[in-house]
């Protein structure tokens, strides 16, 4: 699974400019949709597309590796097995 790294992005930017960055004020900035910026941030295995993940790229000056990373399904869920 693709799991979104935007709740990151967005605290480490907030934390360099020392103010609060908004979805609104990141989706004006960026020309992504709200609720899709939403939907990245809440919504477990949401797909988008590249031209979303690039502009991400853009706004937060990062590598496409910071916006996504992969988690093997099947590692986590032995990992959750193995604690119960």
């Amino acid at each position: 699974m693709i799991r979104f790294r935007l709740a990151e992005l967005l605290a480490e930017a907030q934390f360099q400019q020392g103010r609060k960055i908004t979805l609104l004020e990141l989706a004006e900035a960026t020309g992504i949709n709200r609720m899709t910026l939403s939907r990245m941030l809440n919504h477990k295995g949401y797909v988008t597309t590249t031209e979303t993940v690039e502009r991400l790229c853009r706004f937060f000056r990062c590598a496409v590796g910071d916006v996504a990373v992969y988690i093997d399904d099947e590692a986590k869920e032995a990992e959750e097995g193995a604690g119960r």
